[in-house]
C-alpha cells in the first residue's frame, strides 16, 4: 500500500486512493499519445525488436501492424542478430522470417571428387548426423548424385557482414538461408542421367523408384548408383551389392 503525509500531522501518513494517480496511461489505444501512432517513431522503436517481439507488436493494433509487418522491418529483424549484410530472395511464406535461429542457415558446399560426409564434417567442424539430417540422407552412398550438400553452421561469426540467399533445397525439402563461401551462387547444372536409357523425366523417375525399392535406399543413393553405371539399372544393382558386401566384410554394417 502506498502512503502520503497527512495535512494535519506531517508525522502521520494516509493511504493513497486510486483517484490520486494519473489516468493518462501510455497505450496505443489512447489517442492522446500521438507518439505511439507516429509511423516514424514506431519505426525507430521496432527496429530494436527481435523477430518474436516484432510479431507480438503486429498484434497490438492496426497502426502498429502497419509498421511492424513491413517487409523491410521484418527482414531487418531477421538479419540483425547475425549482423548479416543482406538476405537475397523471398521465401514462399512469410512465416520463414518468424524464426531466425542458427539452424535456419546453411553453407552450400559444391561436391567434388574425394568428398565424403565424414570428411566434410571434419572440414566444417560439424557432426556427420547433422549433415545427414539437414540433407535428408539415409546413408552416405548418394553424395555424388548431388551437386551440393548443405552444411550446418557451427560458428555464427561466419555470417557477419555476409549475404545469404533464400532457397528451397530439393533434397532438404525446406527453405534455407544459404551462405556461399565463394561469394554467390552459380547456375551450374547438376548431374544428369544417361539420355540413351532414360530420355524423359517420367522414365527417369520410374527407374529411380524401381532401384530405390530394390535396394531399400533413398532417392539420392539410387541416383548415385545409376549415374556411376551409365544409366544401366542392372549394373547399378551389381555395384550396390558389391559395396554392401564390402561394408559387411569390413564390419561397417
Amino acid at each position: 500500500m502506498l502512503l502520503q503525509p497527512s495535512n494535519d500531522d506531517p508525522n502521520l501518513t494516509m493511504p493513497l486512493s486510486s483517484s490520486d494517480f494519473s489516468t493518462d496511461t501510455i497505450s496505443p489505444m489512447n489517442s492522446n499519445i500521438s507518439a505511439l501512432n507516429c509511423r516514424d517513431t514506431l519505426r525507430l522503436i521496432f527496429e530494436k525488436l527481435s523477430v518474436t517481439d516484432l510479431a507480438h507488436a503486429c498484434c497490438v493494433c492496426k497502426a502498429w501492424n502497419a509498421v511492424a509487418s513491413g517487409e523491410e522491418m521484418v527482414v531487418g529483424a531477421f538479419k540483425a542478430p547475425w549482423k548479416l549484410k543482406d538476405v537475397v530472395g523471398r521465401p514462399t511464406s512469410r512465416s520463414f522470417w518468424r524464426d531466425n535461429g542458427i539452424d535456419k542457415f546453411a553453407i552450400s558446399h559444391r561436391i567434388s571428387r574425394g568428398d565424403s560426409v565424414a570428411s566434410l564434417a571434419v572440414k566444417y567442424s560439424v557432426q556427420v548426423m547433422d549433415i545427414r539430417r539437414l540433407n535428408n540422407m539415409m546413408s552416405d552412398h548418394g553424395i555424388y548424385s548431388r551437386d551440393r550438400l548443405l552444411i550446418p553452421i557451427s560458428n555464427r561469426d561466419i555470417l557477419i557482414n555476409c549475404t545469404c540467399y533464400v532457397e528451397m533445397d530439393t533434397y532438404a525439402k525446406r527453405e534455407v538461408a544459404v551462405l556461399y563461401l565463394e561469394g554467390r551462387p552459380d547456375c551450374k547444372p547438376g548431374p544428369l542421367l544417361n539420355k540413351d536409357n532414360a530420355t524423359s523425366n517420367e522414365g527417369k523417375r520410374r527407374i529411380i523408384d524401381s532401384l530405390r525399392r530394390s535396394m531399400q535406399v533413398d532417392d539420392g543413393t539410387a541416383q548415385y548408383y545409376l549415374s556411376i553405371s551409365n544409366g544401366d539399372p542392372r549394373a547399378a544393382l551389381t555395384e550396390f551389392s558389391s559395396d554392401l558386401r564390402w561394408e559387411r566384410q569390413a564390419g561397417l554394417t
